[in-house]
């Protein structure tokens, strides 16, 4: 596994080499400036804010610099927008709340998936399969930005149960979370339902009904390790989804999270908080992959880390 692991590490490095390197040109080629957005200022005071932030240094300077200060002191620079803060402090202070409503949208993904995708299982091509199988393809064409009005509009304007917005209490972890994790509970569902469907088919399962195992038995001892692989192989990118996709969500709740940040620098060409909220979010992915691929090879014995 130590071997596996390093090897993959290593190859992440120049995947994020080009994720950087990427990032970097095309935010510095896109049109408009960090100070544009800005009240008029004399030229004087311009060229101070660019001397200030090295704005003024020639394009591939700036980059070596903040490749070195990246390598050597994992900083990810001051922020354009924000005065006298840097990007490490915001996402420090904002990463808690994403990836609290992160966890608890993978929570509820997980639950109502593959629950639903379990019972849809057991009694293929009746109405218990076709019922939840047609709510998870509604799941799918419903994306966030308009699940979440709609959840709104019902239980936060009509019900009053809710609140439309904000983050202070439990109970406004609600409609955030469910918007989050609705939307992936469907892919969750359909992949579970194929995966038990599978297993159940096997001659292993025939000989554990033959030998009088129950069918609780059944599905939770030996079918679910084995349908649940397809989940576990999705749930990599999921998880990557979903806290990235916490950026839509965070903006139509208003929720003071890392999305909030990231939506306005790429707003006001903030250079910097958009090239630290892409690498961060990038090595999240690698992580979760790699998390991913270890719990493969102990879900399904004949895999191997070589």
């Amino acid at each position: 596994m130590f071997k596996f692991i390093a090897r993959r590490l290593l190859e992440t490095i120049p995947v994020l080499f080009i994720i950087i390197t990427g990032s970097f040109f095309l935010m510095h080629a896109a049109p408009g400036g960090p100070f544009d957005a800005e009240r008029r200022v004399t030229p004087e005071i311009q060229r101070n804010l660019e001397a200030h932030y090295g704005l003024n240094q020639p394009l591939h300077k700036q980059y070596t610099d903040y490749l070195a200060r990246l390598i050597f002191h994992g900083d990810l620079g001051p922020s354009f927008k924000y005065a006298n803060r840097t990007v490490n402090e915001l996402i420090a202070e904002s990463l808690p709340v994403s990836l609290q409503l992160g966890l608890w949208g993978i929570l509820i993904a997980v639950v109502i998936g593959v629950s639903a995708g379990i019972i849809a299982s057991l009694r293929p091509n009746t109405a218990t399969d076709y019922i939840p199988m047609t709510l998870s393809m509604a799941g799918v064409c419903l994306p966030t930005f308009v699940l979440g009005p709609l959840l709104v509009l019902v239980f936060a304007m009509r019900l009053r149960w809710f609140n439309p917005s904000g983050w202070d209490e439990p109970s406004d972890y609600v409609l955030p979370s469910l918007t989050l994790g609705i939307y992936y509970a469907a892919y969750l569902a359909r992949l579970t339902r194929g995966g038990m469907l599978e297993i159940l088919s096997q001659d292993y399962i025939r000989t554990a009904r033959a030998k009088g195992a129950s069918e609780t038995r059944v599905v939770l001892r030996h079918a679910l390790r084995g349908g649940l692989l397809p989940v576990v192989s999705f749930l990599g990118p999921a998880l990557a989804g979903i806290i990235s996709g916490s950026f839509v969500v965070e903006t139509i709740f208003q929720i003071p999270g890392l999305g909030r940040y990231f939506v306005t620098a790429a707003f006001n060409r903030d250079y910097t908080m958009v090239l630290g909220t892409v690498i961060f979010f990038a090595v999240l992915i690698i992580v979760f992959n790699l998390l991913v691929d270890v719990v493969q090879v102990w879900l399904n014995p004949r895999l191997r880390f070589d």
